[in-house]
């Protein structure tokens, strides 16, 4: 037998991997408690057996806590109570339409709920959108960053950075640890960049805010909703009878 097939044959089977998935969820509000830079760096460890492009491995992370954290938490606030413009590293519409709409618009209803945060209350619906620029509060921040070098073929390095960033998280919550991945964090890109000492060849694409998850915050207990499997999947090619597969009805 070769060493792949030992290696499948002592993994967890498919349903350890879709507890794994699907009680994984985004953490909003976090614990003070301090996360160990040795349980970060087993995470990262783990993260970076994800999958990329020609094997490039184009990402790069900077773990952010204590003061340079609330310097970031600081000017970004600032910046954006002030109305500064948004300043990302890369470009990107920052609207969704149609059906990823109504998907965005359903998890904001959900979390306000959840949080007892009223449509009319804008004081509250304020201090929400600025957690996210906090970072969430949390007690580390990762910024993820890659190589400006790949800029001319970035939508395989931002495809690669995404598969990264799940595996990221999904091992940091296979941990105990609770992440939200953080695009808010990555808005005022110049911030980030001076109090993390971010490299002048590396462009910021975005920051996941981890911790250990507070259980008395309401928001923790979301779980938002997945499209069912028929919305998004299209089988070619298959007998007729081999295309309807019972779906397994999804949230996380």
């Amino acid at each position: 037998m070769s060493q792949a097939a030992e290696a499948r044959d002592r993994t967890p089977d498919l349903d350890w991997l879709r507890t794994l998935m699907t009680s994984r969820r985004s953490i909003r509000g976090y614990r003070p408690d301090p996360v160990p830079r040795g349980v970060i760096a087993e995470i990262l460890d783990v993260a970076c057996a994800s999958p990329s492009s020609m094997n490039t491995q184009p990402w790069h992370f900077y773990v952010i806590t204590g003061e340079p954290l609330d310097e970031i938490r600081r000017g970004n606030s600032e910046r954006m109570l002030a109305g500064e413009p948004v300043v990302r590293d890369i470009d990107v519409e920052e609207e969704y339409t149609g059906v990823h709409r109504e998907r965005q618009v359903e998890v904001a209803v959900q979390l306000f709920t959840s949080m007892g945060i009223e449509r009319h209350d804008r004081e509250r619906r304020l201090d929400w959108t600025m957690r996210g620029f906090r970072q969430f509060d949390a007690p580390v921040s990762i910024a993820i960053t890659y190589d400006r070098a790949l800029d001319r073929i970035a939508p395989i390095a931002h495809f690669d950075l995404g598969a990264v960033t799940y595996g990221l998280v999904l091992a940091a919550w296979a941990k105990g640890l609770g992440t939200v991945i953080n695009g808010q964090g990555a808005m005022q890109a110049h911030v980030v960049r001076k109090h993390a000492g971010i490299a002048d060849e590396h462009r910021l694409i975005t920051c996941v805010a981890l911790g250990y998850p507070d259980d008395e915050f309401p928001a923790n207990a979301v779980k938002s909703h997945r499209v069912p499997r028929s919305v998004n999947t299209t089988f070619v090619g298959f007998p007729p009878q081999e295309t309807s597969v019972p779906e397994r009805h999804l949230s996380t």
